[in-house]
C-alpha cells in the first residue's frame, strides 16, 4: 500500500538538512520501500521540506519509517503528515 509523507522543515533549519542529507539518502536506499521522493523548494530555490512516497504494509509501517528517518532524528521537521495515497499516473 502506498503512503505519502509530507514533511515540512522547521524554519531556519537548512543547515540541519544539509548536515544529515547523506544519512537520509543512505536510509532511503537501505530500507528499499521508497517509491519516489524529493524536497520541496521555497521561493529562493532552497530545500524546505520533503515529499516521500512509500510502499509499505500499513500506516503504522509508514509512521515507523518516518520516525526512523535520520532527518526526523536530527529534529529537522516542524510537521510530518502520513496519508494513504493512490497511484493513478506514472
Amino acid at each position: 500500500m502506498y503512503f505519502a509523507l509530507i514533511c515540512r522543515d522547521k524554519p531556519g533549519h537548512l543547515e540541519t538538512r544539509k548536515a544529515n542529507r547523506e544519512a537520509h539518502l543512505a536510509y532511503v536506499a537501505e530500507t528499499g520501500v521508497v517509491v519516489q521522493a524529493g524536497p520541496f523548494l521555497d521561493e529562493a530555490g532552497e530545500m524546505c521540506g520533503s515529499l516521500v512516497i512509500l510502499d509499505v504494509a500499513d500506516k503504522a509501517a509508514a509512521e515507523a519509517w518516518a520516525a526512523n528517518d535520520p532527518y526526523a532524528g536530527a529534529g529537522l521537521f516542524e510537521s510530518v503528515s502520513v496519508q494513504a495515497w493512490k497511484k493513478v499516473v506514472g
